[in-house]
């Protein structure tokens, strides 16, 4: 595709910016979606105490344009060549801002915080939750509507927004006098930027962004009044939402030095999903990255879970919505860099050849549950830890039991999946930083029992938003077009030998999978109250 800027033909680009957990990275993405320029910087996390994370709102918008500014210049191309602009985040990750500054109130609230812990639980166990289920079962088997079903279902989290934006508000005397001004403005990281990159002429978020906030209703495609209203958070705050793909606006061009559209805001998993060409029911992508992320296409209805499974758009462009189901386990990645801090390993590529190194973890087991664990079990007082250690316990006893673990809580979000849904699952594919590590892949095949595929490119949220961006301007015609452009790096296929109990993975893990459930009960509800 070409563009014509004052007169003369120029190769045409897609510009993509993917804002995760640890890292904001760029990349400027030809015809063939390949990478021509790249550029990346670091996420400073801060941790003011204990259980307390956040991120410095200003400090994330300097590297969002740094990044911007970077991939270009790296691609030896001119901004002007950057046909549309499309950005993926990190969801679940908030702040709120001066309706009329544009300064924020408070820093980012991340998605792995956990202030609102006990608030999260009061209200899981409170007499109006319990009333609320209640009225819902009865609805539900009285007019056999999965809506009812799914609200007498609900289990709050603090991977949500819900409960700790109501946290912002109960205990931020600024933020409540600013919502009863009017002058308070609520946003996802998705929303702050493009607040920001249109100079405050846009306050919005996508159906991705949007339904994974925990406040918003996917049956409905809108914000969740009765929700909002229950745990008093004031509608007046909250962005419109808007389809995946659409002309979100112009970027200021005093930041760029020229304007260029943006095409698609979608939050990360989400993004993947579509980068990894997932566009049948049926289709499953695992992302291993900060946190490990399991979803499966379930179409144009949303899936209703009693195992902690969460119903998420998928996108929405044009008329078309796509529906996931999600399940997710919060500490991958955290885990791993936990144990190079450690330094039970100074580079993460050699944890591959440590595992394989030893027979077996040697009875060691490992929690990764610095932030609780999610579904299936779904307790956020849960405790990382190593159970199992004896005088003989290796460094590589240790590596080993931390990849194990990562396989073994794909095993149980892939069974989960497969005992909620009743889909047949079509493919599935891994990315993320985590899937590079053939020992966690191959494990993870074998536990399967099915060929689990991964691409070239391992970052697959930028070019999700990429490919819809550029869906949105023809830069690309069609899912079809996008399916050809697919690469693949590896298929791990399951070693079938193994899986007939004579010794080979099933048998051999069978006990190594229980002690590990084992040792996940033990470290249940360690933080509960005595």
């Amino acid at each position: 595709m070409e563009t014509r800027r004052n007169g003369l033909k120029r190769e045409s680009y897609v510009l993509s910016v993917d804002v995760g957990t640890t890292s904001i990275r760029c990349h400027v993405y030809d015809k063939e979606a390949q990478i021509r320029g790249s550029c990346i910087t670091k996420v400073n996390l801060l941790y003011p105490e204990p259980g307390l994370v956040e991120l410095d709102p200003e400090e994330l918008w300097r590297g969002f344009v740094k990044v911007v500014n970077g991939a270009v210049q790296d691609s030896g191309l001119q901004m002007c060549q950057m046909e549309t602009l499309g950005i993926s985040t990190q969801r679940g990750t908030f702040t709120t801002w001066d309706r009329k500054t544009g300064v924020p109130f408070h820093n980012f609230i991340s998605w792995q915080d956990l202030r609102a812990v006990e608030l999260v639980r009061s209200w899981n166990n409170s007499c109006t939750m319990k009333a609320i289920h209640g009225v819902m079962m009865v609805l539900h088997f009285l007019s056999k509507n999965k809506r009812f079903q799914a609200a007498s279902l609900i289990v709050f989290s603090t991977q949500h927004v819900t409960f700790r934006l109501a946290w912002a508000l109960q205990h931020w005397k600024q933020l409540g006098q600013a919502v009863a001004e009017g002058n308070c403005c609520f946003g996802t990281i998705d929303t702050w930027l493009l607040y920001k990159l249109t100079k405050g002429l846009v306050h919005a978020t996508d159906y991705s962004n949007a339904s994974a906030t925990g406040m918003f209703d996917s049956y409905q495609l809108c914000w969740s009044e009765f929700l909002c209203c229950l745990v008093s958070l004031p509608l007046s705050i909250l962005p419109k939402v808007l389809n995946t793909g659409h002309r979100f606006g112009l970027t200021d061009p005093s930041i760029f030095g020229v304007s260029i559209p943006i095409m698609s805001v979608m939050a990360d998993q989400q993004a993947a999903m579509f980068g990894e060409c997932c566009f049948d029911i049926g289709d499953v992508k695992i992302t291993m990255g900060t946190g490990t992320f399991m979803n499966i296409n379930t179409g144009s209805k949303p899936h209703t879970s009693v195992a902690g499974l969460y119903p998420v758009v998928g996108w929405k462009i044009g008329p078309e919505v796509v529906y996931l189901a999600e399940g997710n386990a919060a500490d991958t990645g955290t885990a791993i860099k936990w144990a190079q801090e450690l330094e039970l390993f100074s580079d993460v590529r050699e944890t591959d050849a440590m595992a394989s190194s030893v027979a077996n973890s040697d009875g060691v087991c490992f929690v990764p549950s610095f932030s609780g664990l999610q579904a299936p079990l779904n307790d956020p007082k849960a405790c990382a830890s190593f159970m199992g250690l004896k005088p003989s316990t290796t460094k590589s006893h240790l590596v080993r039991a931390i990849l194990e673990s990562v396989a073994f809580r794909n095993k149980q979000l892939y069974e989960t999946m497969l005992r909620e849904t009743h889909i047949p699952i079509r493919k599935i594919r891994a990315d993320g930083g985590i899937c590079t590590n053939d020992f966690v892949m191959q494990l993870t095949a074998d536990l399967f029992g099915r060929k689990v595929a991964r691409p070239i490119q391992h970052e697959m949220s930028c070019l999700g938003a990429a490919f819809v961006a550029g869906l949105g301007v023809g830069f690309w015609k069609s899912q079809e077009e996008l399916k050809k452009l697919q690469r693949t790096d590896r298929v791990f296929l399951p070693r079938n030998l193994y899986r007939m109990g004579d010794g080979g993975t099933e048998g051999e893990y069978t006990p190594i999978l229980q002690s590990w459930e084992q040792a996940l009960k033990r470290s249940m509800n360690w933080y509960g109250n005595p």
